[in-house]
């Protein structure tokens, strides 16, 4: 597990205030407000939720229409702001730029040029130690294209967390990662959570579970809930029932393997309760802000 939250007394890693975008007349982000520290802080969401959106105008690569962001105190909203920010941040992006030609070194080499880490003996033990740390001290002459899914988001992690980044923005990091390889990466994110803060975009409710202190969940462009995993949890609280059939105005309902029905919403009268799991809670949060913008 990652540690616990930093405390309410020390100032934020980030402060986000009001961000709106808009791509085309579609709103993307719709006056999104909250504040990170010290940890892991999972972002949940459907797809077009806004998520990529948020976290490319956290690291610096989409300004907003409209709102505050501050990392560390700096304002990316300014030249300055923008390089200082660049300084003490680690991204690693839904789909990362590859170049097939590179070894792992020479692609985390790179970044660390890029991050202004001139010093050329310094900055080769620092990628070697990023290597390391990711488990690829045996794969550092290895080219890019010659690395199986698994090993090459680990590669981009290396790359993420060179130069030791206070702030470590990373989306979607272990899709296409099968059990072992996630596993793995979950031990990865959680060390990369001690002493920075880290902000986790994925679809996965057992990443969310297993690795954050704290869940913000995105639907439309808008935060439907921002709290611990235990607190979006316990919001599907008598609202799961198993029944001999999918229940009629469920928000939600499947076949279990043991046959019988899973169902989310208002249970009838004298209904089987089950307990609830986070991805229940993340359920509730969106479709129960769905069925609020339809009626």
């Amino acid at each position: 597990m990652t540690a616990p939250p930093a405390s309410r007394t020390a100032p934020p890693t980030v402060s986000v205030s009001g961000l709106t975008l808009r791509y085309r007349g579609t709103v993307a982000l719709d006056d999104v407000s909250f504040r990170l520290g010290e940890g892991v802080t999972g972002l949940l969401g459907p797809n077009g939720a806004g998520k990529t959106t948020l976290l490319r105008i956290l690291a610096t690569a989409t300004p907003p229409d409209r709102g505050a962001l501050t990392v560390l105190g700096n304002d990316p909203s300014t030249v300055a702001g923008r390089q200082a920010v660049r300084r003490t941040l680690g991204y690693l992006p839904q789909s990362p730029g590859f170049h097939p030609g590179f070894t792992a070194f020479e692609f985390v080499d790179y970044v660390a040029i890029l991050k202004e880490l001139t010093d050329r003996r310094q900055r080769h033990q620092e990628v070697r130690r990023r290597l390391d740390d990711v488990g690829l001290a045996d794969a550092r002459g290895k080219r890019i294209k010659a690395l199986s899914g698994g090993m090459r988001q680990r590669v981009a992690l290396a790359a993420a967390l060179v130069g030791d980044p206070s702030f470590v923005v990373l989306d979607e990091p272990t899709v296409g990662l099968d059990p072992e390889q996630r596993m793995r990466f979950r031990e990865l994110i959680a060390e990369a959570g001690q002493g920075r803060t880290v902000l986790l975009s994925t679809h996965q409710t057992e990443d969310v579970a297993m690795l954050c202190h704290r869940v913000v969940v995105l639907d439309r462009g808008r935060i439907r809930f921002d709290g611990t995993p235990a607190e979006l949890t316990a919001a599907a609280e008598g609202r799961v029932w198993s029944s001999d059939a999918k229940a009629q105005g469920a928000l939600a309902g499947w076949r279990t393997g043991t046959g019988e029905f899973r169902n989310l919403g208002d249970p009838p009268g004298g209904a089987a309760i089950l307990e609830p799991t986070l991805e229940d809670g993340y359920l509730m949060a969106i479709d129960g802000a769905a069925e609020g913008a339809m009626a």
